[in-house]
């Protein structure tokens, strides 16, 4: 009597498990196609008739070439992460100059200073770190196409340095505006 339900548990369970995997594989390219294309609102709001088709456009080619396999996607894909990556580095490189100062947050000292003295903005702060983070679990799901090795070695050599020297340009660029600024990412 109690085989059929919990049969029926364990099917109900991997049934959940599908749709959540099948919901994230189908969303998360969407939405970090969308909101990347979005960012050009912030360029020229002309652009925002053009957001959706474009969005749809992008991702119609880059599920296209999915069918020649991560090699041939990685030919054309990896050259264009570095370069976006290696942008974006130097980009925030230029702005470090806007205050140099800011170099300082990279101590540790000033993150426990800041959880001491505003525990309740650090708690909110460390929240939205930790979902930016969240993104690295892409890079467990390249392990089986790339291994371990070059993925390290693409993540210290590359994305760590241009991601650091990005976001603290940006917090440079945003103390040279006394904080009046409304997409520092955009708008540097």
């Amino acid at each position: 009597n109690s085989f059929p339900t919990r049969s029926a548990v364990i099917l109900g369970i991997g049934i959940v498990g599908a749709a959540l995997f099948f919901g994230d594989a189908v969303i998360t390219p969407a939405i970090s196609v969308l909101s990347a294309v979005e960012g050009m609102n912030v360029v020229t709001p002309t652009f925002q008739p053009y957001v959706v088709p474009l969005t749809l456009a992008i991702l119609a080619i880059v599920f296209a070439v999915q069918r020649f396999g991560t090699g041939g996607v990685g030919l054309v894909f990896g050259p264009v992460t570095a370069l976006w990556f290696l942008a974006i580095g130097l980009s925030g490189l230029n702005h470090i100059m806007d205050d140099p100062e800011i170099l300082l947050a990279i101590s540790p000292h000033y993150f426990v200073s800041f959880l001491i003295n505003s525990p309740e903005v650090a708690f909110v702060t460390v929240g939205a770190v930790f979902l930016a983070v969240t993104g690295a679990e892409a890079l467990y799901a390249d392990l089986g196409h790339f291994g371990r090795k070059p993925i390290v070695l693409a993540w210290l050599a590359v994305v760590f340095p241009c991601l650091l020297l990005n976001y603290v340009g940006q917090g440079a660029f945003v103390l040279a505006k006394n904080g009046v600024v409304g997409h520092p990412f955009f708008e540097m």
